[in-house]
């Protein structure tokens, strides 16, 4: 998750410029520099790595286009390709009798332990070896998680990018066709450079492990999608969501449809003294689907939903949203009363306000957003 500091932006403009000419691109990409995106509707400007850098410490949001900027010239604007959303309102929520009984065999115990192999890590940046590692015991926990239920059918694949970390998608089968169902969050993890202590608790080790325990549910139980069902794991989304916009411009340049995309990025902290909710992120996202996202927390969950804002590109959603596909953005908390220890080496499970039971609940959104939207 990356804080949105408006104010601060105005130090940074002074590099603006017109959208470059492929020749310029790829002079000033070979040069090193980076081509930045600060908010929607501003013209991209080019950084060095230190600049970029120094944004990430000041915990500006931003999108680092240099990875796609070429491929998405040559597809043109998403907002012109309709095709990719799914228009008509979602249905309400009808699996109660295959949801409901899925949703007691999610483990707290489970996540707790996968959250302590994450946050053993020094930190899961993107370009450390040990962001890169984290990246493998993912796709390797799921793979062995597959293979001890003799699911051939669900497959893990690492995304491999420029960077040393791999994003990580994971299949299930469907037994029929139709647009991609896609749950997904970040894994690397920031609090500093390459070589700073981040243990990433709660950001977003939470999202990481709520997603790998839905997955693991859902293998373990046999269940099988009619519509394709994928579950991802970024890297790099602190680093101007590399991963998820790598992967979103993909599927748009492949011509795949989704159905609907749902971000699980922080979902633990309750700061003390307020009511538990669920923050639902209403910028940047589908607002059919976020309908359908209250209507999954009635159904599913013991707590409720309160609108919030977290500003642009704050997650992983904003990249689908770019590409012209359905997301929601599911959160801890409003965004004012999120957690004020992340991007730090305190973003531990010992922070006053970190609750299991409170991130239990995103757990099961997980669980009925893949089974409501991807069966028949």
């Amino acid at each position: 998750m990356k804080l949105y500091q408006i104010l601060a932006l105005v130090a940074f403009f002074n590099g603006a410029a017109a959208l470059p000419a492929l020749s310029e691109f790829k002079l000033k990409a070979s040069q090193g520099l980076r081509l930045l995106e600060l908010g929607e509707g501003l013209e991209p400007v080019w950084k060095t790595e230190a600049e970029k850098t120094a944004l990430m410490e000041k915990s500006i949001n931003f999108f680092d286009l240099t990875e796609t900027y070429e491929l998405e010239q040559s597809l043109g604007p998403a907002a012109a390709i309709e095709s990719n959303s799914l228009v008509a309102a979602y249905p309400a929520p009808s699996k109660q009798s295959t949801v409901t009984p899925l949703l007691s065999r999610l483990s707290t115990s489970q996540q707790t332990t996968w959250l302590n192999q994450l946050t053993s890590y020094n930190n899961r940046y993107y370009t450390a070896s040990t962001g890169a590692t984290a990246a493998t015991w993912i796709q390797t926990t799921i793979r062995n998680l597959a293979s001890a239920a003799g699911r051939s059918d669900v497959t893990v694949r690492a995304f491999t990018h420029s960077w040393a970390q791999s994003s990580t998608i994971v299949t299930f089968a469907s037994t029929g066709t139709g647009p991609v169902t896609v749950l997904g969050g970040h894994m690397d993890s920031i609090a500093g450079g390459s070589a700073s202590r981040a243990p990433g608790a709660d950001d977003d080790g939470t999202g990481t492990v709520n997603l790998m325990d839905a997955a693991r549910v859902l293998i373990q139980s046999g269940f099988k999608p009619a519509t394709p069902l994928e579950f991802h794991f970024y890297a790099g989304e602190e680093a101007g969501l590399l991963g998820s916009n790598a992967i979103a411009t993909n599927y748009r340049s492949a011509g795949k449809t989704v159905k609907g995309m749902l971000q699980l990025d922080m979902t633990a902290y309750v700061k003390p003294g307020t009511t538990e909710t669920i923050g639902l992120i209403t910028d940047n996202t589908n607002a059919d689907l976020n309908a359908f996202i209250r209507q999954l927390a009635t159904s599913y969950s013991r707590i409720r939903t309160t609108n919030s804002a977290c500003g642009y590109g704050c997650s992983d959603h904003a990249s689908w949203t770019r590409n012209g596909f359905p997301s929601a953005f599911p959160f801890e908390a409003t965004f004012a009363n999120s957690n004020p220890n992340i991007h730090t080496s305190g973003d531990t499970t010992a922070v006053s306000g970190f609750s299991w039971t409170h991130s239990l609940e995103f757990a099961k959104l997980a669980v009925a957003f893949a089974v409501e939207l991807s069966s028949a």
